[in-house]
């Protein structure tokens, strides 16, 4: 780490304290040149995927479009902002944890819909139609049948 104030190279760490929740380490350090003190902080740098669209052009993953998306299919539900920003933080994590440089966009969707289908069934259904691109009243119909059958299953699995 280079000195800020006379720009030497060596400086060495007086003191190593864990902050913001432990995401970030707060290190006191002395240059040896000069002795000034400073403070630096270290944190993890997490790289989200590319993204591959459909057409096959590649973009940066851009959060504040995933959370356009979500929020416009849970527009006027009963979905409070703290569920809406850990479905985006599962989404996140779980693109993170492919360990792959580059993700369909499909993924993307599909997670998406996951998170959709537990928050808000209303929010689940709008999303699947803009997605999926239905045509027409049966394919809504077919969704939500879908949807039924799930619950259905869930419901007898847990009367067992």
């Amino acid at each position: 780490m280079h000195c800020p104030f006379c720009s030497h190279h060596d400086t060495r760490v007086i003191d190593s304290r864990l902050v913001a929740d432990g995401g970030q380490v707060r290190r006191r350090r002395e240059c040896s040149a000069c002795g000034e003190r400073f403070t630096t902080f270290e944190s993890a740098e997490l790289v989200m995927p590319r993204v591959i669209k459909s057409d096959g052009t590649r973009q940066p993953f851009d959060e504040d479009k995933l959370r356009a998306g979500i929020t416009r299919a849970v527009e006027k539900r009963p979905v409070s902002a703290e569920s809406l920003e850990n479905a985006i933080s599962r989404i996140k994590s779980y693109l993170r944890a492919t360990g792959e440089r580059e993700v369909a966009a499909s993924v993307i969707g599909e997670q998406v819909m996951e998170a959709l289908k537990a928050l808000d069934e209303v929010a689940y259904v709008r999303f699947a139609s803009v997605y999926r691109r239905f045509q027409d009243v049966n394919a809504f119909r077919e969704e939500i049948d879908k949807l039924h059958s799930a619950q259905k299953n869930l419901a007898d699995l847990k009367d067992q």
